[in-house]
């Protein structure tokens, strides 16, 4: 059995990490999921689909931008399902704007989510994995971790805070037999591009080609560590 939460678990590369762990269900893995996400009707939807693989699935709304919901989710997962194997911090927003139309309501909706709320369910659901010597942390970060674009700043300066996160994580879990991986997906389509998703939706890769990976670095030997997975559309970033 193993006990996998995803947060933004409604839309986008979340839902399909989801199906994806459903749909690899085999006599050798077994899946139970806990989706977590703001939205209750996207995870209701999610659940079913879940439960036609026959997998469990258990859903949590809540807002990792709220401190007290990691509490919520952290006791969600003890109370279902007794610890959590997998952690997938995928929940992640971003205001694409000039830099000088950038405004305070930008940077804290942004780094609320990306940075304080990715930090403290991460720091909350480690602390477990460390004292039982097992675990693996995915963080699906973006090519912006390391590349900049000039109408992301905020989003970028999120978005290289992660890598940090991970690279500093990365140092405690080696001494404790948790796994670490870093995700950057280039151009996806998902709800986050808005309007613009239309006008590019050619160029882009779509959610399951990050699920797909991001599963099978999952599933390698306890032995093995996939620590960096970088994805960009075949004609490279927008």
């Amino acid at each position: 059995m193993s006990v996998i939460l995803i947060t933004g678990a409604g839309k986008g590369i979340g839902r399909h990490l989801a199906l994806e762990f459903a749909k690899c269900k085999s006599q050798d893995f077994e899946p139970q999921l806990l989706l977590v996400s703001r939205t209750r009707s996207d995870l209701e939807t999610l659940q079913q689909e879940c439960h036609a693989h026959q997998v469990e699935a258990e859903i949590c709304v809540a807002d990792i931008a709220q401190l007290e919901h990691i509490e919520k989710i952290y006791t969600c997962a003890l109370h279902r399902f007794g610890r959590v194997d997998c952690l997938v911090n995928n929940a992640g927003v971003g205001r694409f704007k000039d830099i000088l139309e950038l405004t305070e309501e930008d940077f804290d909706y942004t780094i609320d989510i990306n940075l304080k709320g990715t930090f403290f369910l991460t720091q909350r659901i480690f602390r477990d994995m460390q004292q039982r010597r097992s675990g693996h942390i995915i963080f699906i970060t973006s090519v912006a971790a390391e590349v900049p674009f000039e109408q992301s700043a905020i989003y970028c300066m999120s978005k290289f805070g992660q890598k940090g996160l991970v690279e500093v994580l990365r140092l405690y879990g080696r001494k404790c037999n948790v796994r670490i991986t870093n995700v950057m997906p280039g151009a996806v389509y998902t709800p986050m591009w808005g309007e613009a998703a239309q006008t590019f939706q050619s160029r882009m890769m779509m959610p399951e080609d990050v699920a797909k990976i991001v599963v099978a670095a999952y599933l390698q030997p306890e032995r093995t560590s996939v620590e960096e997975i970088v994805l960009r559309p075949i004609a490279g970033d927008l």
